[in-house]
């Protein structure tokens, strides 16, 4: 299955210069079946090229394949699907509702897959984000995710570019395995 990208989010997302009510009256909760048609409405509404209902399901069933949403006031506003591995977690499609977006609710669920890290298990969260998708680029930047490599020519749907970004709970280690047939240094880019 292909690598997924993140939807566009506004980098102010979070930003602090206002209340984040929506944020603060948001759950976050295992995704479960019923929860599907809301997931699939904001995924047409947050994607050029979105997941059918038979990928998301698919992903799901795998055994390390973990999805959650966030609900506000009893409504989906937001979702991510992320896999579990040894030494970290690894974000394979992620949204919030267009009309929710810049209130915390990104940011939220962020947190919450950063809050599961640990210096002893899983300490780093990567992703690839499209190189088009700046919002999302300056979205994980500001949460503390670094571009570390381009993956050239990585999605099967276009031609397009991808920015692997990393967040790593100990700063210090700036070595990961990464297919080298993928990738070329930021520096080249």
């Amino acid at each position: 299955m292909a690598v997924r990208r993140t939807a566009q989010q506004n980098p102010a997302e979070g930003n602090g210069d206002r209340p984040r009510l929506e944020a603060a009256r948001t759950q976050i909760r295992w995704l479960i079946r019923r929860d599907m048609d809301d997931v699939l409405a904001i995924e047409r509404n947050s994607f050029q090229f979105p997941w059918t209902e038979e990928e998301f399901l698919c992903c799901l069933r795998q055994r390390n394949c973990i999805g959650t949403v966030a609900e506000l006031d009893h409504r989906i506003v937001g979702f991510i699907i992320y896999e579990l591995h040894k030494s970290m977690l690894r974000i394979l499609n992620f949204a919030v509702a267009p009309d929710v977006r810049r209130n915390g609710v990104g940011r939220q669920m962020v947190q919450r897959l950063i809050d599961k890290l640990s210096q002893q298990r899983r300490s780093e969260i990567v992703l690839e984000v499209r190189e088009t998708n700046v919002p999302a680029q300056l979205f994980f930047a500001a949460s503390g995710f670094r571009a570390v490599t381009v993956l050239r020519g990585h999605y099967n749907d276009t031609c397009e570019d991808a920015y692997y970004m990393r967040y790593c709970l100990n700063p210090e280690a700036s070595e990961l395995f990464v297919p080298r047939n993928r990738i070329a240094d930021m520096d080249a880019a």
